[in-house]
């Protein structure tokens, strides 16, 4: 079963607009950003196993890592492997893991 499409249904269903963030960034652009303090060199994102996810709320973008609390904590509950970069401040990440570490 895939679970992405679970996940866009539980923000429609909590009432959320979202519009896709990152999905793939090369390696050039995971290096750049860990240099910035934005991610890290190893990112998930490289192998399309990581996703941002921007919510919105009433033409509100929320951008806290705590407007995604909710959502994130569903995304968890759906297998060990799903994570929530609310973790780690960085609320609108999503992934799964195939290998967890």
């Amino acid at each position: 079963m895939e679970l992405l499409p679970l996940l866009l249904i539980e923000a429609t269903r909590l009432g959320y607009k979202m519009r896709g963030g990152e999905l793939y960034r090369t390696p050039e652009q995971a290096l750049l950003y860990a240099k910035q303090g934005r991610g890290i060199a190893k990112s998930l994102h490289q192998v399309k196993c990581a996703i941002d996810i921007n919510l919105f709320a009433s033409g509100v973008w929320l951008q806290k890592t705590e407007d995604h609390k909710e959502l994130g904590e569903f995304w968890e509950s759906l297998h060990p492997n799903c994570r929530w970069g609310g973790r780690y401040n960085d609320g609108n990440h999503y992934e799964f893991l195939e290998n967890p570490r």
